[in-house]
């Protein structure tokens, strides 16, 4: 293996034992990562994802994360291209729009060829890979452009090194499983690793035509190619194979393709449209949509974003809830499908290992083997202090935008476990707050969504000790249990929602006592064990604002600091400002922006009236989109101040796409124009629609509640905002309030 010790062939496995040097503070992802010095191309296909680069091939190497990854482990470590034992030059590389596949055009080099040159430029490769189920394919077309016939060797060479994720992205281990003996026919090589977790895992390559020389480490094929003529190589890789093949792989590899499209095109087909006036503006919002819909992954339960590409292919409670909150608007079945999966995962014991309790909600899922071993906790880990209200907060957004009453009735038991955790365990010391403070000492530190290990801390940069009470999570709490009530009103449970909205005004009133400081103008940003706050500035405390937990006297307050060149870099609003301690542009959570959370501030801005502070943190974001990889906004990047004539600084490992990222644009739209749905009179509202000033022309398709569907034009004249509806289906009214 390229970055770890190699595999024993055909020996026992020994028991696996972690590095004991291994991170505690969140398992980050190594700074050593390559993948900050290049261009990477992400695909993505249910519980698959592959990592290519420009030439579509799979480099190894330490801190190299390229592969193709299913379930948490790298079935395929290496892939490369060459023609006569030299590699192509790059002409281009494309992914398509709605993210179904990767192309690549490549050239050859001059090449000697029995003592004879063949010019640069000769040869055209176009390499097309795409995912479907459990299985890559790819298809490798060679044209001869040359006046003469031509005689080529084109060689693919791979590898599999059955590396798990964690190790992928920075962690040691010192013990592995074993690799067996690769099998070798005709056109098939069959690469098997037996797990320390008794599972295993294996890679299938089936080549067509059949290689002229096919052995366990590369596939040799030799074209005679007539002037003008392409010869076509097919390349199928399955993880994990459960058939045996019937159709050639050329067939295969058509019959996946139209699959593939049909299943996006079936998915996305069912979110509202957006198209704008600014064309750029519209290759952006499409980018959003269909990273959205590749993210998701199909479940017994509906869709279900994944948080991000590569490191975070997999389901997280916290980033799928806010992601549905984010899209609710726009396709509801998003959220649908992520209450039900996180309801049937609800925790129903205590288990310390995996910080888990009775109704609390789930953090992360990982299927690899040092998630199975134990080597890391996340095989289903609940170390997430806020999955837990963010779910009874999605559950009353989802009721209040579809009706769907039947639905909210099934998660009621959920609904009742998830208070129940937040009362009883989420309240440790019976404060009145929810803390956290982990119960196995190699989860994580901090459990809110900053959860790098030194992202809470006081004035003066010393690191808080918990239990820690987070000033956002108690606005979620708030939020949590307004959402319960009005969910309890609507399902009969006249009591429990009278005792919800007592509690929610009784948290209201001791969090605004115990967690504001004047003299920052700003919440705490934390409470920790012995009850002191934190007296720091974040962007914690504008999520707040979404909750309406915040006196409106207050919030004024806060989204001014939130807007000062402190906190608002041209680009978005920084996690920590500058000024305080630990602020540093280029930390995780002390200084970066991050997209989603710029998003969840606007809303919060939105909801108190802060339209115009709103506008531009939209347009900040949208102009960070410009210099962004295909117009991509990533997980983060640095919180550098805007320059003239230049872009936002990346930072090194964020992934791209990210899900919550991806629902920012969307969810600053709805923000902006206060677009909000009521089923109960089948009713679209506009509340003081504001357009931001990339933004003349603004139209959204398919707008539906109730069975209704319209098409809204929007266009902005000077300070105002005029709507014309310019289609309608069913029994649908819209309403503009100026």
């Amino acid at each position: 293996m390229d970055n770890q010790p190699d595999l024993p062939t055909a020996q026992p496995a020994s028991d696996a034992v972690s590095d004991p040097a291994a991170p505690q503070d969140g398992y980050p992802v190594s700074a050593s990562s390559v993948m900050a010095v290049r261009r990477l191309h992400t695909l993505k296909y249910g519980d698959l994802f592959g990592v290519f680069d420009q030439n579509g091939n799979i480099l190894s190497g330490p801190g190299i994360a390229d592969g193709l990854y299913y379930l948490d482990t790298r079935h395929l470590s290496s892939l490369s291209l060459s023609i006569n034992g030299t590699q192509p030059i790059l002409l281009s590389a494309t992914l398509r729009e709605n993210n179904a596949t990767l192309s690549c055009d490549l050239t050859n080099s001059d090449i000697q060829i029995d003592g004879k040159t063949l010019d640069h430029d000769l040869l055209h490769l176009r390499r097309t890979v795409f995912l479907r189920e459990q299985t890559s394919y790819e298809r490798l077309q060679v044209r001869n452009y040359d006046v003469i016939a031509r005689t080529v060797v084109i060689e693919l060479s791979f590898k599999a090194d059955f590396a798990d994720l964690f190790e992928a992205r920075g962690t040691k281990r010192l013990r592995h499983g074993t690799l067996r003996a690769p099998t070798v026919s005709d056109d098939t090589v069959l690469i098997a690793y037996d797990g320390l977790d008794n599972r295993l895992r294996t890679t299938r390559l089936r080549f067509g035509p059949k290689p002229d020389r096919l052995t366990a480490t590369s596939a040799r094929f030799t074209l005679t190619l007539q002037p003008g003529q392409r010869q076509l190589i097919h390349i199928e890789t399955a993880c994990d194979p459960t058939d045996t093949p019937e159709r050639p792989v050329s067939e295969a590899y058509l019959v996946a393709m139209v699959e593939a499209r049909r299943s996006l095109r079936h998915a996305s087909s069912r979110a509202a449209g957006i198209a704008s006036s600014n064309e750029i503006f519209n290759e952006a919002i499409r980018r959003c949509i269909c990273d959205i819909y590749m993210l998701l992954t199909d479940k017994p339960d509906g869709p279900y974003p994944y948080a991000g590409v590569p490191w975070y292919s997999t389901a997280f409670g916290r980033d799928a809830l806010i992601t549905a909150m984010q899209t609710l608007w726009l396709d509801p079945a998003i959220a649908r499908g992520v209450l039900g999966y996180l309801a049937r995962h609800q925790a129903e014991t205590e288990d310390p290992v995996a910080d888990a309790e009775p109704g609390k909600i789930l953090h992360e899922v990982r299927h690899g083997e040092m998630a199975e071993l134990g080597e890391v906790p996340f095989r289903h880990y609940y170390g997430s202090v806020d999955s837990t209200p963010l779910f009874v907060m999605l559950a009353g957004e989802y009721l209040d935008r579809t009706g769907d009453v039947s639905m909210i009735a099934r998660l009621w038991p959920n609904i009742e476990r998830a208070i129940e955790w937040i009362d009883k365990y989420g309240d440790r010391d019976a404060d009145g707050f929810v803390e956290y403070g982990r119960r196995n000492e190699n989860g994580l530190v901090n459990q809110g969504w900053k959860d790098s290990f030194d992202s809470i801390f006081h004035a003066d940069g010393t690191l808080a000790e918990g239990p820690i009470a987070l000033c956002e999570v108690q606005g979620y709490v708030y939020a949590a249990k307004r959402a319960a009530a009005m969910i309890g009103r609507r399902l009969g449970h006249a009591v429990f929602a009278e005792r919800m909205d007592e509690e929610a005004e009784a948290l209201r009133a001791a969090f605004n006592t115990a967690f504001w400081v004047e003299e920052l103008g700003t919440y705490a940003i934390a409470l920790d064990g012995k009850k002191r706050p934190c007296k720091v500035r974040s962007s914690n405390a504008g999520q707040l604002l979404m909750s309406g937990i915040v006196p409106h006297d207050r919030a004024a307050r806060i989204v001014a600091g939130l807007m000062s060149r402190t906190f608002f870099t041209g680009w978005g609003i920084r996690t920590i400002p500058a000024g305080e301690a630990r602020y540093n542009p280029m930390a995780y959570h002390n200084g970066s922006v991050w997209p989603h959370d710029n998003a969840l501030i606007a809303i919060g801005m939105a909801r108190y009236g802060f339209k115009d502070e709103a506008a531009r943190v939209f347009t900040g974001l949208f102009d960070a989109s410009l210099y962004a990889d295909l117009r991509r906004l990533p997980e983060l990047f640095c919180g550098f101040a805007r320059q003239r004539g230049e872009g936002p600084v990346r930072y090194p490992v964020a992934c791209s796409p990210q899900a919550w990222a991806a629902a920012t644009i969307p969810s600053l739209i709805q923000s902006t124009l206060g677009l909000r749905f009521d089923p109960a009179t089948a009713t679209v509202h506009f509340e003081r629609p504001q357009l931001p000033a990339f933004l003349d022309e603004l139209t959204l398709f398919n707008l539906e509640i109730a069975g209704g569907r319209a098409t809204v034009h929007l266009q902005r004249l000077g300070t105002e905002v005029a709507l014309n509806v310019i289609e309608r289906h069913g029994p649908i009214k819209v309403q503009l309030t100026s």
